[in-house]
């Protein structure tokens, strides 16, 4: 099938006239001649308006029982895709005249403020965004002008962070990323606080983002407290990093819920106490404690690593049996759960992503710019995360049977 030509609002001989005529050189020239063309459109526009709203042109006659008529004009600046244009917006006497083309209190009337937020999104920085502008629309944008822009998804954010959730999730993943703030004139370390779930329908949502002070129990006690009052009455498992406190945490405000200790955080903190040297060597001696098949494969391999290693890094050994409780829970399940559960990748994926955008801001000014950037930054992400779970049909009928009652009373 022949392509359509394009259509074509002037034709080459009127194109080559106009650039004859307006001596056209240089892109510029073309930036110029278009922005004084749409802002005679525009006005043109708004004159127009009035007509229909008065029911008479300028300079015609109107009905003797009309009593409205033109007022002047009052000078207003829009920001455009070509730059600032100047326009006169009509005015009537009775003052009932409302522009339908530039609205009143209007000060865009482009796309500005989407491709703010959007590269605000990519984790583009003021600096950039302000050059972007400068080069492209010939605009000023001021830091102040960029972050009133960026400020305008706050109630988004507000209304995200409180939505009511599911009744009940299969897994939620809890973890913390952290960043260097601005606050009270001096630069602090933040943690912001994020979960993901995973619901009975095998789909994962972030849950929420929580600006704080550096991780702590207490602090994830509120988070849960939180999610508790948007409607989550039931979490079946839930997967953790080893902050210390935190199963104490979760029990207090989901008593029921089986708590999973990152495997891979427990290896991380174990090589912290060894020499370079041993590095190698400890990871793969601790590899068959998580890879057994059953709970006292594993805890038979962890005698076994101790009686190798115990006397030199007897640290190591205290922490995975102090921990065991926790660590061990994956045990209880087949494969597929095993699967999910036993490490807090889900999450530390997201926020492999997350820091991909944050990384170009080393301090951020406020916990809302920290807050606005990681929002904008995860609904990118989500966007992606389409479908269920992998295999979700199988974990689903497994989980009905480690928890009858909370998984059938929900499907019904």
């Amino acid at each position: 099938m022949p392509k359509e030509p394009k259509k074509q609002l002037l034709s080459r001989e009127q194109m080559r006239s106009l650039i004859k005529e307006e001596n056209l050189k240089t892109p510029e020239d073309v930036q110029r001649l278009l922005k004084d063309m749409f802002g005679g459109v525009l006005q043109e526009m708004l004159e127009a308006e009035m007509d229909q709203n008065l029911g008479y042109e300028k300079n015609g006659s109107r009905t003797p029982e009309q009593s409205n008529r033109r007022n002047g004009h009052s000078p207003k600046t829009v920001r455009s895709e070509f730059g600032d244009v100047e326009l006169d917006i009509p005015r009537d006497r009775e003052g009932e005249f409302d522009p339908l083309v530039v609205k009143k209190h209007q000060k865009s009337v482009t796309g500005i403020e989407d491709q703010v937020i959007a590269l605000y999104a990519k984790g583009v920085s003021t600096r950039e965004i302000q050059d972007h502008l400068q080069n492209l629309y010939g605009i000023e944008a001021s830091p102040a002008l960029i972050s009133n822009i960026t400020n305008k998804i706050m109630p988004l954010i507000k209304e995200w962070q409180n939505r009511p959730l599911q009744c009940v999730y299969a897994v939620v993943f809890l973890d913390a990323i952290h960043f260097k703030v601005k606050q009270d004139g001096q630069i602090v370390n933040k943690a912001a606080y994020m979960a993901i779930g995973i619901d009975l329908d095998g789909t994962k949502d972030v849950l929420g983002i929580w600006i704080g002070e550096n991780e702590s129990a207490k602090f994830w006690l509120s988070v849960l407290n939180e999610l508790r009052n948007r409607g989550v009455q039931d979490i079946l498992i839930t997967s953790v990093d080893n902050l210390t406190g935190f199963t104490e945490a979760i029990g207090a405000a989901y008593p029921e819920t089986r708590v999973q200790k990152c495997i891979v955080h427990q290896v991380r903190n174990s090589i912290r106490y060894v020499s370079y040297k041993d590095v190698k060597r400890i990871t793969s001696a601790l590899k068959p404690i998580y890879t057994a098949a059953t709970e006292s494969a594993g805890q038979e391999a962890l005698n076994q690593f101790e009686s190798i290693w115990g006397a030199k890094y007897p640290l190591i050994v205290k922490s995975w049996r102090n921990n065991w409780a926790e660590i061990a829970t994956f045990f209880q399940y087949p494969p597929e759960i095993r699967k999910i559960i036993y490490t807090t990748n889900m999450i530390e994926s997201y926020h492999r992503q997350l820091r991909k955008v944050t990384k170009g801001k080393s301090i951020f000014p406020s916990d809302d710019a920290l807050l606005k950037m990681l929002y904008l930054a995860t609904q990118d992400v989500m966007r992606k995360w389409t479908g269920r779970i992998q295999n979700w049909g199988q974990i689903l009928l497994q989980l009905s049977i480690f928890f009858p009652e909370k998984v059938r009373s929900h499907l019904r």
